[in-house]
């Protein structure tokens, strides 16, 4: 439907920008937030740098390791390693806030509207900051879950109390034998709840989510819609971004909203009904709530 090489780019003027963007919030009968890495690392929440030194530099210089995300793929030769490295990884990015209040200040936009979010992000921050959980739709998983590693049944587990005890407990960069969690159906070891290959499990609150998404869309088929797409990459786009183009095609009274650091853009098709914004969210939405208090 839509190609690369038919898209248009967003050079104009920031400001005018964010003020069609607040017109068209204010417009809506309802609010669809997409939201992606890059909403949580303009809250703080980023893997590199300085916040992974200040965690993990322990792991950088025993295996190697530069950041977050490739941590989680390092052949850790036990178990002892591997509950050590993802305990420490879902204690500082799912059981703590984040540094910069990103996801209050969206909040506070959309707290009176119509609204739902579909997003890839795992870090639960949505619900952490108050969003509705009945209007959430976590895609691809959650730290805060394990699940079989053979997904020999379909259930997950909260961590939130073992994964307290693991950071606690850890000596030497490894966590007590005994730490270690086994599924209780089948007896292999748990792993984390993310969608990395076939062996997900999609357990019955995904499943009640799926619908309440579903039912969200139907109900506004039409009218005015809020396609609030916010800091999604390239990984995944059949999951938000190319859906939101869509229904924004579909729906003549629709607007569409990109707000991405270096990735904001919007098929010709839906263009004059595009707002795209190439700025840090954090910067967009605290602007746009001066605005609506002025």
């Amino acid at each position: 439907m839509f190609s690369r090489n038919r898209m248009k780019e967003f050079t104009g003027s920031c400001s005018g920008q964010i003020e069609r963007l607040k017109q068209a919030l204010e417009m809506s009968d309802a609010v669809l937030i997409g939201a992606g890495a890059g909403l949580s690392a303009s809250a703080g929440l980023t893997y590199s740098g300085e916040r992974f030194e200040r965690y993990f530099s322990d792991f950088y210089q025993r295996y190697g390791i530069t950041d977050m995300y490739s941590g989680g793929f390092y052949p850790y030769n036990t178990l002892e390693e591997y509950w050590a490295w993802w305990s420490r990884h879902v204690f500082y990015n799912r059981y703590v806030d984040a540094p910069i209040p990103v996801y209050q200040e969206l909040l506070s936009l959309v707290r009176n509207k119509d609204y739902f979010v579909l997003t890839t992000n795992v870090d639960h921050q949505f619900q952490r900051e108050g969003f509705d959980k009945q209007r959430l739709f976590y895609t691809q998983g959650d730290y805060g879950l394990w699940q079989c590693s053979k997904a020999c049944h379909n259930k997950t587990y909260d961590n939130k109390d073992t994964i307290r005890q693991m950071v606690s407990q850890q000596r030497d960069m490894k966590i007590p034998s005994d730490l270690i969690p086994h599924c209780p159906v089948c007896g292999a070891p748990m792993t984390m709840n993310l969608r990395c290959d076939d062996t997900f499990v999609q357990d019955e609150g995904w499943y009640a989510a799926r619908i309440r998404y579903s039912v969200f869309l139907q109900r506004h088929r039409h009218g005015k819609v809020l396609y609030l797409e916010l800091g999604v990459g390239n990984n995944t786009p059949a999951i938000i971004k190319y859906p939101f183009w869509k229904y924004s095609l579909e729906n003549p009274d629709a607007v569409y909203a990109c707000v991405n650091f270096g990735q904001a853009y919007a098929p010709r098709e839906i263009a004059e009904r595009s707002v795209c914004l190439d700025a840090d969210i954090g910067r967009i939405l605290s602007e746009m709530s001066r605005k609506a208090v002025s």
